[in-house]
């Protein structure tokens, strides 16, 4: 029998300086992408926008972000569980970027190389499939 499947929306979101943004929930270890699972009715993009703002009172314009295609890996923080992500990527100003806020379940954020980010206990989403979006 095939694990249960998870739907989210995640956002890679990168600075100026080529840096990616990371979060860490409340209780757990692994750092990934914000975004999160989608409201009934709601499509992937406006998760993705809900999600952000939310997570770290960035408020985008739909407009900015990019389609990334949709990755399937073993979830982080949900044990026998894949994930299947409908992903958008998004390159946020200084101002931005200086503005971001971790709130509601984001314990931590942080903005990391790609070097930098592999040192860190990733999600096997953002290690198999994001990162390697980073230069």
């Amino acid at each position: 029998m095939a694990p249960p499947t998870v739907h989210v929306t995640a956002v890679v979101l990168t600075d100026r300086a080529g840096r990616l943004l990371l979060v860490r929930k409340h209780g757990t270890t692994a750092f990934m992408q914000p975004g999160g699972k989608p409201e009934p009715g709601e499509g992937a993009l406006e998760a993705g926008l809900r999600e952000v703002h939310e997570e770290l009172g960035l408020a985008l314009e739909a407009s900015r972000l990019t389609p990334l295609g949709q990755y399937r890996e073993v979830a982080a923080n949900e044990a026998g569980h894949v994930v299947v992500a409908e992903a958008f990527g998004v390159a946020i100003d200084d101002a931005e970027s200086a503005a971001v806020q971790p709130a509601a379940e984001i314990a931590e954020a942080v903005w990391v190389t790609r070097d930098e980010a592999g040192g860190l206990p990733l999600a096997p989403l953002t290690r198999t499939h994001f990162l390697p979006l980073v230069p």
